[in-house]
């Protein structure tokens, strides 16, 4: 089957002025309660790719966020699912249920659960771009070292100070994995987030959704 392109002006301003409401309100709060080093995590690394994306209506920064968090932001739902039931799976998600944390910060992170339909449906009214795996992968790579080499590690009280940022040193923010060395962990990241998530994305993308039209000169 030909996969029709999508030509440009495709995003109802409602969309753009809803998210960029959002993102009025999420960057600020997050700022100034968790410090820039927050803007680290590849989701809220979205945001702000997502955000630009929308008002550039650009085929892909809206796809380098749908390849990079989609599977990722799956993972999370179920875990958020499965905690709220006690049964977590990865434990990635417990910080939404620690009585400690502000409930309207909490509250918030609830973007993780509607975002992934949004660039969905950004996706297809754009259409995808195939550069997108290559270029998400150079910023995840490059995101994981710093958060690996720069970034405070777990930390068993670390209060809104972010801490393991991306699940660099293992999935707990309280104590670093114990599995494998801690640079055998985050190689393990840097091979296995391109292989197992990225590219599966990528080549279910490319398959489902029309492709992204190219600018006439």
């Amino acid at each position: 089957m030909t996969r029709r392109a999508v030509a440009r002006g495709c995003i109802p301003a409602p969309v753009r002025i809803a998210y960029t409401l959002f993102a009025a309100v999420i960057l600020p709060v997050y700022l100034h309660a968790y410090g820039p080093t927050n803007l680290l995590y590849f989701c809220d690394q979205a945001i702000l790719l997502t955000l630009v994306g929308i008002w550039l209506e650009s085929p892909l920064l809206i796809s380098m966020c749908a390849v990079g968090i989609l599977a990722p932001q799956a993972l999370w739902i179920v875990d958020f699912l499965g905690t709220a039931i006690g049964l977590p799976l990865t434990g990635m998600t417990a910080y939404m249920f620690d009585p400690e944390k502000p409930l309207f910060l909490r509250a918030l992170s609830g973007f993780h659960g509607w975002l992934p339909l949004l660039l969905v449906y950004l996706v297809h009214r754009l259409g995808y771009d195939g550069r997108a795996l290559g270029a998400w992968t150079a910023l995840a790579v490059a995101t994981l070292l710093v958060c690996f080499f720069l970034m405070p590690p777990p930390n068993p009280d670390p209060g809104l100070t972010p801490v393991n940022i991306n699940y660099v040193w293992g999935m707990s923010d309280r104590a670093a994995q114990t599995l494998m060395p801690a640079w055998a962990w985050v190689t393990g990241l840097i091979v296995g987030l391109p292989v197992l998530l990225f590219a599966p994305t990528h080549l279910v993308l490319r398959r489902a959704m029309p492709a992204a039209g190219r600018p006439t000169p």
